[in-house]
């Protein structure tokens, strides 16, 4: 078990009782037994790829428009969808959730596991699935819509709420701000997101006063080689044999160039070439993910893959117009909170949930989140992204007994459960939108 989710255990068993919840919470949890848990249930189904999510864009939509006061405009970015609230003059709170699935064949064993089959962006079909827990991001979104609409009275500002799509690929957000998102609307002071997280226990909250996730870059090497038969390898250039060498060497930029204490990680996900056993191809393909938590460590990590891939080309005596190609299709910076925010923040949600269900945030991985591209330097706009435990603790009991371990994020076998998570984010979220826009709250 990890030591998040013991130190989650042992607050929930030796804390204090949570204080009284807020009296908002129980239409939340009325507002999912009448139709958020089947509204879930209907997105849990019907995943959709990265920019491919027309349907669940006109749900969400459909379900903002219901929402008393709440303006919505679709196709931003896109699929994407912005829905604004406006209550008089004050700060301006962003709202996001992320939409897309994964292309991922589902085999959770729920009854409603997705058997959708999509065209990607990419051309190729594939199955889909909501492997990374969106459904319940964006499920929340309506209810906290919902509850930010009926108590108007206690905030003063605008609310702009945020269907993005493609986070999955790391391009949702930017694609969303260059379709005018700071411009066409109005900017915000702050931004508001949580991710669900299958590694905690259910309804507990995180967050850091830092960094919260790592950034991320999709990198895509093609080594041209020279065809030749397999028995007569002298007469051509092996374009899998350089690519094996490219694939060793990269993990020496990790083990022997950066610094230990610099987190990073470089992971060849694909490594394709040729159609039969005794060809030599004419091309390998190659694709990898990045993470570092800095700046500096990411450009010295993406740096140096460019100059192993031309080193080995060099090597291998191609040619200049033959040296193997390197491409940054997506990548995201690292999401870091704002500090003086997230303590505010942190203490709202001691305060609205009750401290046991609040626990310390550790950076256990290197996964990464394009809701930093909202949050950068240079908006101006303070950022605040929590995680919402989605776990039974009775599954992390049975783990650490000798049962099946808890499946992670982007497995097939990913399932949490959506009724403390969609429960749990929407109060949070609520609460934290509350105490920004409370009446005469200036920006800090």
């Amino acid at each position: 078990m990890r030591l998040h989710t013991c130190l989650a255990a042992a607050l929930l068993a030796s804390a204090a009782p949570a204080l009284a919840e807020p009296d908002y919470a129980a239409a939340v949890r009325a507002d999912y037994a009448r139709d958020l848990g089947a509204i879930w249930d209907d997105f849990h189904r019907n995943p959709e790829l990265s920019f491919k999510e027309t349907r669940t864009a006109a749900k969400m939509a459909s379900l903002l428009r219901a929402v008393a006061g709440v303006t919505v405009t679709e196709k931003v970015g896109g699929t994407g969808v912005v829905g604004v609230l406006k209550n008089g003059a004050g700060p301006t709170v962003l709202i996001r959730a992320d939409m897309d699935g994964l292309p991922v064949e589902e085999k959770s064993g729920l009854p409603n596991a997705s058997k959708v089959r999509q065209v990607g962006v990419d051309g190729v079909e594939a199955p889909v699935m909501h492997a990374c827990g969106h459904d319940t991001h964006i499920t929340s979104l309506v209810g906290t819509a919902r509850r930010l609409s009926a108590l108007r009275d206690r905030w003063k500002g605008t609310i702009v709420f945020i269907v993005q799509p493609a986070e999955e690929r790391n391009g949702g957000a930017k694609a969303m701000l260059e379709d005018g998102l700071y411009t066409r609307f109005p900017k915000p002071d702050y931004a508001l997101a949580f991710h669900v997280t299958s590694q905690e226990v259910a309804g507990t909250v995180s967050a850091s006063e830092g960094i919260q996730y790592s950034s991320s870059d999709s990198v895509d090497i093609v080594i041209p080689g020279i065809g030749a038969h397999g028995a007569s390898p002298n007469t051509g250039k092996d374009p899998v044999y350089m690519g094996s060498q490219m694939v060793i060497a990269l993990q020496g930029l990790i083990s022997r160039e950066r610094s230990p204490l610099a987190p990073g990680v470089i992971t060849v996900g694909s490594f394709h070439s040729g159609l039969k056993h005794n060809i030599i191809t004419d091309e390998a393909k190659l694709q990898v993910t990045v993470r570092a938590n800095d700046e500096e460590t990411r450009k010295q990590l993406l740096d140096g893959i460019r100059r192993v891939a031309r080193g080995v080309g060099e090597l291998n005596g191609m040619a200049e117009d033959k040296m193997p190609r390197v491409t940054v299709i997506e990548g995201t910076p690292t999401t870091i909170n704002d500090a003086p925010l997230a303590r505010r923040l942190n203490a709202v949600m001691a305060t609205t949930l009750g401290a046991d269900r609040v626990i310390p945030f550790v950076q256990m991985g290197m996964g990464a989140e394009d809701f930093a591209a909202f949050v950068q330097p240079d908006t101006g706009v303070k950022g605040y992204y929590f995680a919402v435990g989605g776990t039974p603790q009775a599954a992390f009991d049975a783990a650490k007994a000798g049962g099946p371990p808890v499946p992670s994020h982007h497995s097939p076998l990913f399932k949490i459960t959506p009724e403390p998570v969609v429960i749990t984010g929407t109060i949070a979220t609520t609460a934290a939108a509350l105490d920004l826009l409370k009446p005469g709250a200036k920006v800090d």
